[in-house]
């Protein structure tokens, strides 16, 4: 038996399953594609989360793309954090080429070319159908780690919920909880402290400062009504396919925070609204976070242990999350070590920094007497990678280096046009872009301290009159300094008549 037969009998060996499968291309053996010998990822192990990773220009977006594809067809909704703006095309069939045609040749699979059921969202200023969340959504708890608050600080943000709670103030955006920090220390303080305790300006200014950091990257716009409900998330089409919805995020790079909040606050939704599904054939919800270091940029330990836990707890919920970076070490570790699906493009060695993490990369895939990992990882052509996955029985696959299948869809991005004809077809777009401002915190305590004003100004005028009044009285028992002079006047010509008399 030939060693292409042997490798032959060890890919579909270790890629064999009983239950649905996407196919994302066939195995390599050296520089040659064995047609047929194809590298399948069960739908029952998709929800154990992954990563695709590899140097800019490896094709990491496009196995993204393809990725989402078969899981549109095979019935399963997507979510895709698009932040460089690649991931449009999705919405419109590939034109063909004649590189895809020779590709597919290779791989031994028919290349079809199609168009996707496909949602444009925003939680910035872009066009697109709006993502938001109120601030009671969020919680004291995940605000107060998202803000990397101490722990007094977190303290008075808990008070600062209870009382809105006890006193039916809705916290809905950021104007509103800022309203509260301000009331707390102002015209409320003696309130809040007679049934809370004492609350420090200094910690309260604080907090202040940090909630206008995240209003300054954008929060202003993803706080707020009306809030994204997660079954929008996991639509299916008419024809069966699960909707694919792009998040737009082209504008979200130079802020990490509001990235990292809206993510936190995303899978923190998904866990708690979604039922426990057990092991079932397929997963509810995939998630592919683009630039995936974004989330991890600049997060608190707070944070960063809030992450960790969610993605840990979040596959029983039937959603696996994949995050797309340039190097698995933008991933912390305790991330990276529940990601069943790895998907390497190619690394480059241009220092010695490179040569060293190409090194510890080889090091989280499995051995294989048919590759040097390490030196495979510096060849890789565009389009290909190195390829673990888990069995159904959640084995770890042999690792394949995998010539992967072209997207079906178009590999460009929409025209403006396209885009805006896109977002006007969405089915939920008028529902999440109307405007919504409902009487909340910020207008009952702004009626509250008007309230209050107007009582101080009765209070100062009755006062004034009280005085003016007291003041009256007290010199109506004195006598008018004019009758005064008089009077005098009067008696002392009175006493000198008298005078006048006895000295006659």
């Amino acid at each position: 038996m030939s060693k292409k037969d042997t490798f032959f009998d060890y890919i579909n060996k270790g890629y064999k399953t009983k239950g649905d499968f996407i196919t994302l291309g066939a195995a390599m053996l050296g520089e040659e594609t064995i047609k047929e010998a194809y590298v399948k990822i069960p739908l029952k192990t998709i929800n154990r989360h992954g990563l695709i990773a590899g140097a800019t220009g490896t094709g990491k977006t496009k196995t993204l793309q393809v990725f989402a594809e078969n899981l549109s067809d095979k019935g399963i909704p997507v979510l895709l954090m698009d932040v460089k703006g690649d991931l449009s095309g999705l919405a419109q069939p590939s034109p063909g080429h004649a590189k895809i045609d020779e590709r597919h040749a290779k791989i031994g699979f028919p290349f079809e070319a199609k168009k996707f059921p496909v949602e444009i969202l925003t939680i910035s200023e872009q066009d697109g159908t709006r993502m938001r969340a109120t601030v009671s959504e969020f919680g004291p708890t995940l605000l107060s780690r998202i803000l990397d608050l101490s722990e007094t600080q977190s303290g008075i943000v808990a008070v600062l919920f209870k009382y809105c709670d006890d006193k039916k103030l809705p916290l809905l955006d950021l104007k509103d909880f800022k309203k509260v920090l301000q009331y707390a220390t102002g015209k409320g303080k003696k309130e809040l402290e007679a049934e809370y305790g004492r609350i420090s300006i200094a910690s309260t200014g604080s907090i202040l400062r940090k909630v206008v950091e995240i209003e300054q990257q954008g929060g202003d716009l993803f706080f707020g009504e009306r809030s994204f409900e997660i079954d929008d998330l996991i639509r299916i089409d008419e024809d069966g396919r699960g909707v694919i919805s792009i998040l737009r995020l082209t504008d979200i790079q130079d802020k990490p925070k509001l990235f990292s909040t809206f993510m936190l606050q995303l899978l923190a939704e998904i866990y708690s609204t979604l039922p426990e599904q057990g092991d079932s054939g397929q997963p509810e919800l995939v998630l592919f976070i683009d630039e995936a270091h974004l989330v991890f940029k600049e997060a608190s330990k707070a944070l960063l242990s809030q992450i960790e836990s969610i993605v840990k707890l979040i596959r029983s919920k039937g959603v696996g999350v994949y995050f797309v970076t340039q190097n698995p070490k933008d991933i912390p570790s305790a991330v990276l070590s529940q990601l069943g699906l790895k998907i390497q493009h190619a690394l480059r060695a241009f220092t010695a920094n490179d040569r060293k993490a190409i090194k510890l990369t080889a090091e989280n895939y499995p051995d294989s007497e048919y590759y040097d990992t390490a030196d495979v990882l510096t060849k890789l052509g565009i389009g290909e990678a190195l390829v673990s996955s888990l069995s159904e029985k959640g084995i770890p696959t042999p690792l394949a280096r995998t010539m992967l299948r072209a997207p079906m869809s178009r590999m460009d991005v929409l025209t403006p046009k396209e885009l805006k004809t896109q977002i006007a077809i969405s089915d939920i777009a008028e529902k999440y872009n109307e405007d919504i401002d409902r009487k909340s915190a910020y207008e009952i305590l702004n009626g509250k301290i008007e309230k209050a004003h107007v009582q101080e100004k009765k209070e100062a005028v009755a006062k004034e009159k009280a005085k003016a009044k007291k003041t009256t009285s007290r010199r109506s028992t004195r006598m008018n300094p004019v009758l005064k002079v008089v009077t005098s006047a009067t008696f002392i010509r009175g006493v000198l008549g008298i005078l006048k008399r006895v000295m006659r």
